[in-house]
């Protein structure tokens, strides 16, 4: 069933923020915050969990909390100081692209995909883990997969050309072809249940770590920015570039530990087929297509690609280091699976 109550905080930031949100919109109005200096913003469990919160309420709101709160001025603010310490922190931590002809960002995407040495969960999945570290790994997965596509649709109105069509053309696939139940979103909640886990939208936030909370922020900061368009448009692009052969490695992972359904694999199968035809319309298309428009947005695109690779990279090795210490990945374990 969908969660019937707010997260709880992490810290002071997330209880400024969560405290305020079950009051009418206006609670913030004087309100300071401040990210410590010392913190490491990218694996924050405070700033993260309010990051999270904050985007939440453009998406489909949180329990109990007012419509209103979305433009609010107030939380506003406090999202702009959460903000800028996590643009700081990628801004410090992934590589500068370097200037790249228009006409070979694809190249660069390539590349920067080429590069990624983390360790592969996928083919973990395919090969050794147990179900019991799947599930934890849907769960993981879920913030974002549950609302798959919706960050990036943020983008749409500030394309056009060729890069809108592309994007448009990618995105209609993610929402199903006008087939509600092949919207993505609702095969993995699927995939979800066919495991005993829960499907429904948030259900789990409050065991998502700030590693895993991060991945779905960046897709959020992206997109609801105009001026990051082209950091989105690439983090687009490579999640499209580098989704079908882990897809391909989950499905078999499924299929070894006897979840053989279509309610459990149709997810990834689907990705499998899907994200092939959409690598180079992704590449080519979108995030040339775009560079061609302006070359400016070409090496925004490389930054949110590289964005991606460093954050996957970071949810990976936290992830493996914690199967490989037989602990749970996730800030409390499972309760044993349903059915």
């Amino acid at each position: 069933m969908a969660p019937s109550h707010l997260p709880a905080p992490r810290g002071p930031l997330s209880t400024l923020l969560l405290e305020a949100l079950v009051a009418a919109p206006g609670a913030l109005d004087g309100a300071t915050a401040e990210v410590p200096a010392a913190a490491d913003v990218l694996a924050d469990e405070d700033v993260q969990l309010a990051l999270y919160c904050c985007y939440e309420l453009h998406y489909r709101g949180l329990p109990g909390v007012d419509d209103r709160w979305e433009w609010d001025p107030g939380l506003l603010r406090v999202r702009a100081v959460l903000e800028a310490a996590f643009e700081a922190a990628l801004r410090a931590t992934v590589p500068a692209p370097a200037d790249v002809d228009p006409r070979h960002v694809d190249d660069a995407l390539r590349a920067i995909a080429a590069d990624d040495d983390a360790p592969s969960v996928a083919r973990h999945v395919e090969r050794r883990a147990t179900a019991d570290q799947v599930r934890e790994l849907l769960v993981h997965r879920s913030g974002y997969q549950l609302k798959e596509a919706d960050p990036h649709s943020f983008a749409l109105p500030r394309l056009w050309g060729r890069p809108k069509s592309a994007m448009v053309e990618i995105q209609v696939d993610e929402y199903g072809g006008g087939k509600p139940d092949r919207i993505h979103a609702d095969l993995f909640a699927a995939t979800m249940r066919a495991l005993g886990l829960d499907g429904s939208y948030g259900a789990y936030l409050d065991v998502l770590p700030a590693t895993t909370l991060a991945t779905v922020n960046l897709a959020s900061f992206f997109g609801l920015h105009r001026r990051l368009r082209g950091a989105c448009v690439g983090h687009l692009a490579l999640t499209e570039m580098t989704s079908s052969v882990p897809s391909r490695r989950y499905a078999a992972g499924l299929r070894r530990l006897g979840f053989d359904t279509a309610e459990a694999t149709d997810f990834f199968d689907e990705h499998v087929e899907a994200d092939a035809v959409h690598e180079s319309i992704a590449a080519v298309d979108l995030a040339g297509g775009l560079a061609l428009q302006d070359p400016e947005m070409g090496r925004d695109a490389l930054f949110g690609a590289a964005a991606l690779v460093v954050l996957e990279a970071r949810f990976a090795r936290a992830l493996m280091s914690a199967w490989e210490d037989g602990r749970p990945s996730l800030l409390a374990a499972l309760a044993s699976p349903a059915g």
